[in-house]
């Protein structure tokens, strides 16, 4: 088993595990191998420090611990990855194109819409945790969602 660093396209720093050499150069011509932040599959090796012994160890290879995943897990991984990634994206592109955003001001809009000082509608915008918190308290519905960058540009 071999450790990979790995960088996106948009400079997301991962690690993941290979059987070998062959098989990331496999997987990612493929397609396979994908961001875990944002799910680009323009990925690349990341510089790695090699591990060198210090004089007077012994060089024998090192095994990957028993905890490294199977290639076929990591398989299954990158597809539920994918299939994640896809489904927020979409997510993203629904909410977008059918609620308003208002930016910083969503604690005092969500508010405004509960107690019928505003027209109901759906909006999204930036909420800290203490104010989605408050606003969970208040029975305000609100939900955090993992925002993924557009990947349309």
């Amino acid at each position: 088993m071999i450790k990979y660093s790995l960088k996106c396209e948009h400079d997301h720093v991962f690690e993941a595990w290979f059987s070998n050499s062959a098989s990331y150069d496999e997987q990612e011509a493929k397609g396979i191998v994908q961001c875990s932040l944002c799910g680009s599959s323009k990925v690349t090796k990341a510089l790695m420090a090699p591990a060198v012994p210090r004089k007077g160890r012994d060089a024998a290879p090192r095994q990957a611990p028993a905890d490294a995943p199977s290639e076929e897990a990591q398989q299954a991984y990158a597809q539920q990855m994918s299939v994640a990634m896809s489904a927020l994206r979409e997510l993203r592109k629904t909410v977008e194109a059918n609620c308003d955003y208002v930016g910083n001001n969503f604690a005092e809009e969500a508010r405004k819409i509960h107690y019928g000082e505003t027209e109901e509608r759906g909006i999204y915008g930036e909420a800290t945790q203490e104010e989605r918190q408050e606003l969970q308290e208040e029975g305000v519905e609100v939900a955090a969602i993992p925002w993924l960058p557009n990947t349309d540009a």
